[in-house]
């Protein structure tokens, strides 16, 4: 496989990523919490940007994979400055967002602070506002007492080892949330969720639709699939969901 490049960010931090050449707009893939870019859905879109001549950015946020730094370390805020901070590294044209659980909240800090030239958006179980309203609004009084106390507690997780939620990831999150105010999205947004998704519910996505500010947007709900959204027919939605919003964006 091939080395990685390495980018350090302003903070010190060195983010390893891969990027494909291409033609624009630039596709991004932003994954999820506690993933890296050698997952499924980085690794197949690269493949199809190769295919098709498209210029493709995979990463891992500090804290994530093989880039540098402690996991229980990053927060929201340091991931969305990594994202965002390597994008315009990489690239100062149009980009095409695809964000994955996390990183479709992700996705949304970056359109909505408007640094990086957003062209369009994929998102894939989109969790936005997930530490407030997925953590810690699960969490009963006891939990939350360790949290205060101890600065950490641990949530199981469907995919390994439990999660490490640290009190500083739930505070910078109380600072980057999005369902909170009016979230404009002024290109073509398609959005996929799976009907079985454990993480992210249904009810996430439709709330989601009705949250945001766009004139083209749509929800597809696949029945059966669940959060990993990674079979080999979901990779497909997926592809052709990128491919539907690239016919659209700026170039």
């Amino acid at each position: 496989m091939t080395k990685p490049s390495v980018w350090q960010a302003p903070t010190g931090r060195k983010i390893a990523y891969h990027l494909t050449e291409g033609k624009g707009p630039l596709v991004v893939f932003l994954g999820g919490f506690m993933s890296d870019m050698s997952g499924s859905k980085a690794v197949y879109l690269q493949e199809w940007a190769a295919r098709s001549g498209r210029a493709f950015l995979r990463f891992d946020y500090s804290g994530h994979g093989v880039s540098e730094g402690a996991f229980v370390d990053g927060a929201i805020g340091d991931w969305y400055a990594d994202a965002e901070g390597l994008i315009a590294h990489v690239s100062s044209g149009p980009v095409v967002l695809v964000g994955s659980s996390m990183g479709g909240w992700i996705s949304f800090l970056i359109a909505r602070a408007g640094l990086v030239d957003v062209a369009g958006m994929v998102t894939i179980a989109a969790a936005p506002d997930f530490t407030e309203d997925g953590f810690f609004a699960s969490f009963d009084a006891p939990t939350r007492e360790i949290l205060e106390r101890k600065g950490v507690v641990h949530v199981p997780s469907d995919y390994g080892a439990p999660y490490p939620i640290t009190k500083r990831l739930i505070e910078d999150g109380r600072n980057h949330l999005v369902m909170r105010q009016p979230l404009e999205l002024p290109f073509a947004v398609r959005m996929v969720q799976g009907t079985e998704d454990a993480s992210v519910t249904r009810e996430t996505a439709l709330g989601l639709l009705d949250h945001v500010s766009c004139e083209d947007v749509r929800l597809m709900l696949v029945r059966g699939k669940n959060h990993s959204f990674s079979d080999d027919d979901c990779l497909k939605i997926i592809e052709q969901q990128i491919e539907d919003v690239l016919g659209l964006a700026r170039v």
